[in-house]
Order: structure tokens, then C-alpha cells, then sequence
């Protein structure tokens, strides 16, 4: 009798790294229903778009592809070795990329625009920076349209307020940021996963939780209010704050193993499902706006 899989970890649940070889059909769920959220959030004229994922590079690639121009900060503090593209380190549609150790951007001319080659990529371009995506001090003050930071990146900078601070300093009035971060109910799992029992009693009054995963990677994990506060303290007005995906791993897994051809109807249902516990799921996504 062949021997059964080991059960899934809460630890597997991080999947910024593109290798997610347990649950592989939740994180093909997972990563469709992202690619649909960010193609519902581009904006729909060509614009300036900072990517600080600091992950696989489709993010940047399907911005791209939708004819923005889009800035790529890798920030060697958080890329991994390997640089994991889903479609082999090539974006789509022309889009090409440049390695460059200085990403800096001068302060914008009259009217906001920056002056830089940078700022003036044609539609559909990527340009990769080397930088610290934490701060950003190689771009000028209202200078971008919009700022993405999937795969979890301010969880990563754990000096999250200077992060958003940045990221409100640098979008245009009007401009919008899309991000993502783990929440706490992943932070708990992951305590009570190492049994961590006497951190996880102190998580209810703790104003900022930092968790260690099992290979010594620390992550900040929020609450919804956590996140609406630090958002709206850096003078962004809060859109929306929603899980990533409503639907649990093991329910995901059970119906598409079962049913392959569900695929479509799982992430149409997840893009439709109602507002509701903004506590729930792995990772919270949210967006917020520059007051104007």
C-alpha cells in the first residue's frame, strides 16, 4: 500500500517563492485569482507603475502586458537566489528588462512628471532596478501613478509605517497602491504550528506581532484595522480591504482534484464572493488611494 503524503503545513502556506510544490492546485488557484484581482486594479490608461513585489517577476510582466510602464525594484535584501518567472525570466509582449545598481529618479519638472529615462520607458516596458524597496529615496515626490506590492512585501519590510510613508510620498495626488501581507491568522497557525504557546497569548494585546518561520524568516502579520490604521496615518484613503482568497486551501484542493475543469468557476466565484470577515484567509490584500 503506498505510503500517503505528509499533510500540509502551515509554513507551506508562505508561496512567495514559485516553488509550491504542496498544494499545488491551491496555488494554481491562488495565483489565477491574483492575476484577476491585478488586472481588475490596473488602471485603464497607460500609467507609471513602481512594482516592490520583489517576487517571480509576473506581477511587473502582467503590468506590462497591459501596456504601462512599470519601474521593477528588486531589493537583494528580499530576492531569493533564484529569479523565478513564470514565464522564464521573459515578460510578454515586448516588454524587456535592465539591470541597473542605480535606480535613481530626480525630482519630477513642473507638473509632476519625472525627467528621467526611467520615468519616459515607451508603454509596455519593464525596467528592472537594483534597489531597497523599503525606501525609496531614487524617486522624486509624486512622481508615479501607482505602486503594487504583491507577494507579501511589506510583511517582509518589517518597518512597514516607513514603507507606506514612502510609497504615499512617492504616488502622484490620485494614485493608487495595491498590496498584500500576511495576516494574523496565518501569524497564529504559524505560532501555534511551533507551539509557541506563550507568544500566541500575548498576540490579542501586541501592537505589532512579528512571526518566525520555521527556516528563521521573520514576517509582520496584521490585522484588518492594523492595516486600514497604517494605511490611512500615511495619508492614504482606504478602498477596500479583503483575504486574497476566501476559500480555504484544503477546500480548493478537495473540489479541484475532483473536478479539474472547475478552475474558471472557483476563481469567478472567489472575485464575486460578498464583503465579508476581512479576517479570514492567509494574506489580506488591499488598496488605497493618495488623498488629492
Amino acid at each position: 500500500m503506498p505510503a500517503r503524503p505528509p499533510e500540509p503545513t502551515i509554513a507551506s502556506l508562505r508561496g512567495a517563492s514559485g516553488d509550491e510544490q504542496t498544494l499545488p492546485l491551491y496555488w494554481s488557484f491562488y495565483w489565477s485569482v491574483a492575476a484577476a484581482q491585478l488586472a481588475r486594479w490596473l488602471p485603464r490608461r497607460p500609467a507609471l507603475i513602481v512594482d516592490l513585489s520583489n517576487g517571480d517577476g509576473r506581477t511587473a510582466a502582467q503590468a506590462a502586458a497591459a501596456g504601462h510602464q512599470v519601474l521593477e525594484v528588486m531589493d537583494p535584501l528580499l530576492t531569493g537566489p533564484r529569479d523565478h518567472h513564470p514565464e522564464g525570466g521573459r515578460p510578454p509582449n515586448g516588454a524587456h528588462r535592465t539591470t541597473h545598481r542605480d535606480g535613481r529618479l530626480p525630482r519630477p519638472r513642473q507638473g509632476g512628471a519625472p525627467s528621467n529615462g526611467h520615468a519616459h520607458l515607451p508603454p509596455g516596458v519593464t525596467r528592472r532596478v537594483i534597489a531597497d524597496s523599503g525606501t525609496l529615496p531614487y524617486l522624486g515626490d509624486a512622481c508615479v501613478d501607482a505602486v503594487v506590492a504583491e507577494h507579501r512585501a511589506l510583511s517582509r519590510h518589517l518597518a512597514t509605517e516607513e514603507t507606506i510613508a514612502e510609497i504615499a510620498r512617492v504616488l502622484r495626488p490620485g494614485g493608487r497602491v495595491l498590496l498584500s501581507v500576511d495576516s494574523l491568522t496565518l501569524g497564529m497557525a504559524l505560532l501555534a504550528e511551533q507551539n509557541c504557546w506563550a507568544h500566541l497569548s500575548d498576540v490579542p494585546a501586541a501592537e505589532v506581532v512579528l512571526v518566525p518561520w520555521p527556516d528563521g524568516a521573520i514576517t509582520r502579520c496584521f490585522w484588518s484595522d492594523q492595516l486600514r490604521e497604517l494605511l490611512t496615518e500615511a495619508g492614504l484613503e482606504v478602498e477596500w480591504i479583503r483575504p486574497r482568497t476566501a476559500l480555504s486551501p484544503s477546500t480548493v484542493e478537495h473540489v479541484l482534484t475532483r473536478s479539474p475543469e472547475a478552475m474558471e468557476r472557483l476563481v469567478r466565484t472567489e472575485l464575486t464572493a460578498p464583503p465579508g470577515d476581512e479576517s479570514l484567509g492567509v494574506h489580506l490584500l488591499a488598496s488605497a488611494r493618495r488623498r488629492t
